[in-house]
């Protein structure tokens, strides 16, 4: 079985081009690691040819893979019109009796020693289709490709891909990953350019429950399905919490809890060699997320601090989070720890000099650098069980 992707942003790349392409065949490999597969990938295209028992894993991987623009499984056949056209009815056939009623035929000939050009494959191919469905090359119900390589590939319109481009092209950063809608997406967006993550949450027990915690690790799952490896931090934060809850004003107490695990995750990102700390924040969506207070949490970042998410809306973030399958775990009933003693009327354009000066009064590195001390690890891959890890 064969199986046909196309390469995406990566393509539009100068000298370096090999590298990307080296980088996208090493992360199939991984994400297919265990399975008997062919993998190559030649002149803007990906191939892998498996048995059929590994077609439903390497489905599920071209699902995930970042990188391509779309993906499908693919029929191979002589270089002769006579082979291609069988292929092509034997293809259209299958798609009639899905209720396909129109169809159109896209021919590429990439090798130009092929007796026809592109324009005579398409009329030449379509003659016999049109005695099952008629031909409508402006919206078709289903469109039929044909590409004359060093082979003939014979499919019909490619499942989406994830675009973008390959993890690890682009350094690495630190994602604050909640149990909300907004930090996978986030990460995902992130990954999508490329760079590798590593993730961090902020767990207040027993205010923030076991569930709440699982729920996140099953986040940074989905998300390891699509960056191959990703490591998850638990924090404990609850005596933190606490302490920002007895000294802080109350209006300023989110928006503390918003440095603080800052301050987290400029050791955390030192750690693990992290070029920077991405968030999930929105800009205006809560009362942390307008661009005084955004200005205050960034004031107390050691690294470059990335928002993938800053110009979208709930609606934008909601549609990425059903692509991902993120969906329906973020919306599980257990709170994460930002929404603990939230304040009723919270500061919304806070200063630097005043978050400074409320800072320094909490008196509460000690207890931020003991809970980095006593954080979870958990590894996280592409497949196989979460290995957990105390430090």
């Amino acid at each position: 079985m064969t199986y046909l992707a196309k390469l995406g942003e990566l393509t539009l790349k100068g000298s370096n081009l090999q590298e990307f392409e080296n980088l996208l065949r090493k992360n199939t490999a991984k994400m297919l690691e265990g399975l008997k597969c062919n993998i190559v990938l030649r002149a803007g295209r990906l191939y892998i040819d498996c048995s059929d028992e590994a077609a439903s894993k390497v489905e599920f991987v071209l699902n995930h893979l970042i990188g391509i623009t779309g993906w499908a499984k693919a029929s191979v056949c002589e270089k002769t019109i006579e082979s291609i056209n069988e292929s092509v009815f034997n293809l259209a056939k299958k798609e009639a009796e899905k209720g396909c009623k129109t169809f159109k035929i896209s021919a590429r000939r990439s090798d130009k020693s092929f007796e026809l050009n592109s324009y005579e494959i398409c009329c030449e191919a379509a003659g016999k289709v049109e005695s099952i469905m008629k031909v409508d090359v402006h919206n078709p119900d289903t469109t039929i490709y044909v590409e004359v390589r060093e082979k003939c590939f014979v499919y019909v319109d490619s499942n989406t891909g994830c675009r973008g481009l390959p993890v690890g092209s682009s350094s690495k950063g630190l994602l604050l990953l909640s149990g909300g809608l907004d930090s996978p997406v986030a990460g995902y967006r992130m990954l999508r350019r490329g760079m590798k993550i590593e993730c961090c949450y902020f767990h207040s027990y027993p205010y923030t429950s076991e569930e709440a915690k699982q729920k996140v690790v099953t986040l940074a799952q989905k998300l390891a399905y699509y960056g191959i490896t990703t490591y998850l931090n638990i924090i404990p934060f609850t005596d933190v919490q606490m302490k920002i809850k007895e000294k802080a004003p109350e209006a300023w107490s989110t928006l503390m809890l918003r440095v603080c695990m800052m301050k987290v995750a400029n050791i955390l990102a030192g750690r693990c060699k992290a070029k920077c700390i991405v968030t999930g924040e929105s800009l205006g969506q809560v009362a942390s997320q307008t661009i005084e207070n955004m200005s205050v949490t960034e004031h107390f970042a050691e690294f470059p601090l990335l928002r993938p998410l800053c110009g979208m809306d709930k609606e934008e973030i909601i549609k990425d989070s059903l692509f991902i399958d993120t969906y329906e775990t973020s919306i599980l009933p257990y709170e994460d720890c930002c929404v603990l003693f939230s304040p009723r009327h919270p500061v919304l354009r806070g200063s630097v000099e005043e978050a400074e000066k409320i800072y320094k009064e909490l008196e509460v590195d000690a207890l931020i650098y003991e809970s980095y001390k006593k954080r979870e690890i958990v590894k996280l891959t592409s497949s196989g069980e979460p290995v957990w890890k105390t430090v």
